[in-house]
């Protein structure tokens, strides 16, 4: 008899389960069970139509019931909702939601991929009109409609918030971003992020953190405002929540399927759950981090298709799949500027209590003499003894993409620095410099390993500045340089090219720590390099330089 498939969950991983499972058998039924109208849709260009990039909200729901029918033989369900699995009798019961009808439907192998939803805290005036979220096209198609909004807060910075604030200031609503936390884009080091605020602050948009709304205000049922923590009062007629998701797990919890200390369904490393005959995958599920073994939830539509394949593969197969987890990576357009990271930033490496060195440089995406070149600023994530390459984070108008896919594979194949140095990448002029960027940070970090590079971030230098610690600090810049800009920090101009017949200006205690910088660190570098040679013991230099600092 044919095999009976039924999937709850028609967004991401429930249609490629589907889809995948379909071309492994032709006569399994399979059936997709969908409480949305909508199947496959493109969740995460949602903030794309609403700043117009993509003119029609169908172009981003790729397929329907008819289609999935006609091209594939596959029964999608759509405005129905499961809301009974009887894992005995292996039934499902669910609801048309039109007509408020009850069926049951049998099957042999159950696919839980029902996603996740919104959070939406009790804070008062949250059923305001005009407070919505951003995670359904519904939702979308109301951001794009929306008329007569002249200022707006996003709550949370997070990817949703930042690329829902990029969309609304497109359309020419003023727009806040408020973070409880004390940076936007917590899978960023804060100098990193830092940078990032910067250049949404540079459009347009404002960054209020560390202080956390308490209350959205209104007048006559529509939002007017929000009150934060502090007492102060901003005006809005428009609040978008983005402070992240919650897996949709109800289902599971009644039917006693074992759901995990982070809210997910649980999952073995094949995405069977506690019932060998219920897989699950996408949003709902919790899974594995790949470098530190923890349990996580990450919510993002390429791993949903990721595992949606996998379960497909072991409904069928007596030699299962497994799913490795992740490795979060992620990345998000921040107007002409773009932010990604892969794996473990510094910040949660010393969370878990994993060692680590870290470089930050900058450089351009292309040789300078290309006319479309830009500039990008990376930190590499290492593991001193192993020289093991655990994260990278990329940002900057240039192409973070590549640097992010590069690093990824990296990371996933266990390379090393020393692996990195002369990895043999593709080169010419439009593309990339001649030694590409990932490998040019991949020679920082062994010189840095080695000694030969002593670094300094730029939160290191800021909490120096601070401490009123004596520093002489150095800027070997061009003097065009230094008085077109300079970070006015007490800091000395001597350039590079008059160093050494200046020397006798530097100071005389060979043991004073000397900082120095420039425009991306390469030049301070070397005159470091001089500065050692001259008997200066304490040299140390800006990493990434003045396009790095964020202050």
């Amino acid at each position: 008899m044919p095999k009976k498939i039924v999937i709850i969950g028609g967004t991401a991983a429930g249609p490629k389960a589907a889809s995948k499972a379909r071309r492994l058998d032709q006569k399994a039924e399979i059936t997709i069970i969908q409480k949305d109208n909508h199947l496959s849709v493109g969740s995460c260009g949602y903030p794309y139509y609403v700043s117009g990039d993509v003119r029609n909200a169908n172009q981003l729901v790729l397929h329907d019931s008819n289609s999935f029918w006609a091209n594939k033989r596959i029964n999608a369900i759509t405005n129905t909702e499961a809301v009974k699995i009887d894992r005995k009798k292996k039934v499902v019961t669910y609801i048309d939601l039109k007509t408020n009808e009850s069926n049951n439907i049998k099957y042999d192998r159950l696919v839980i991929a029902t996603g996740a939803t919104a959070i939406k805290p009790p804070i008062p005036g949250i059923e305001l009109d005009g407070v919505t979220a951003h995670t359904k096209i519904e939702e979308a198609c109301y951001l794009a409609k929306i008329q007569n909004v002249k200022e707006a807060v996003i709550v949370g910075g997070g990817l949703i918030g930042i690329e829902t604030a990029e969309a609304l200031t497109l359309k020419g609503i003023k727009t806040t971003i408020i973070e409880m936390q004390t940076q936007i884009l917590q899978f960023l080091d804060p100098e990193i992020a830092a940078l990032v605020e910067v250049r949404l602050e540079a459009k347009g948009v404002k960054i209020v953190t560390g202080k956390p709304v308490t209350e959205f205000l209104g007048k006559d049922g529509k939002i007017i405002g929000v009150k934060l923590a502090n007492g102060k009062k901003i005006e809005a007629q428009l609040a978008v929540l983005a402070i992240g998701v919650k897996p949709n797990v109800q289902l599971a919890v009644d039917a006693n399927l074992e759901i995990g200390k982070l809210g997910g369904i649980k999952v073995n490393n094949h995405l069977q759950t506690s019932d060998k005959n219920i897989f699950a995958a996408g949003d709902c599920i919790e899974t594995i981090h790949r470098l530190t073994g923890e349990k996580v939830l990450a919510p993002f539509g390429d791993l949903a298709n990721l595992q949606g394949r996998i379960v497909a593969q072991n409904l069928f197969s007596s030699h299962p799949k497994e799913y490795p987890g992740t490795i979060l990576s992620g990345i998000c357009k921040v107007f002409d500027y773009s932010a990604g990271s892969t794996g473990l930033n510094e910040k949660d490496a010393k969370r878990i209590g994993q060692p680590v060195e870290t470089i930050v440089m900058s450089v351009n995406d292309k040789p300078s003499f290309m006319p479309d070149s830009k500039v990008l600023i990376i930190k590499l994530v290492v593991d001193p003894s192993s020289k093991l390459l655990l994260g990278v984070q990329c940002i900057g108008e240039g192409n973070t993409n590549r640097i992010i896919t590069q690093a990824a594979i990296a990371i996933q194949a266990h390379q090393t620095i020393d692996d990195l140095v002369s990895a043999d990448l593709p080169y010419a002029p439009p593309f990339s410099p001649a030694i590409d960027n990932l490998i040019t940070a991949a020679h920082i970090m062994e010189n840095k390993l080695a000694g030969l590079f002593n670094g300094v971030s730029c939160l290191e230098l800021k909490q120096q500045l601070k401490s009123k610690k004596k520093l002489y600090i150095l800027d070997v810049r061009t003097d065009s340089e230094f008085t077109d800009h300079r970070l006015d920090i007490g800091e000395t101009l001597i350039p590079l090219h008059e160093l050494r017949e200046r020397a006798e200006e530097l100071p005389t205690n060979k043991k004073q720590e000397i900082i120095c910088y420039c425009r991306a660190a390469l030049r301070s570098y070397e005159a470091a390099l001089i500065m050692n040679n001259l008997g200066h013991k304490n040299v140390k230099i800006l990493e990434g330089g003045i396009l790095a600092w964020p202050f």
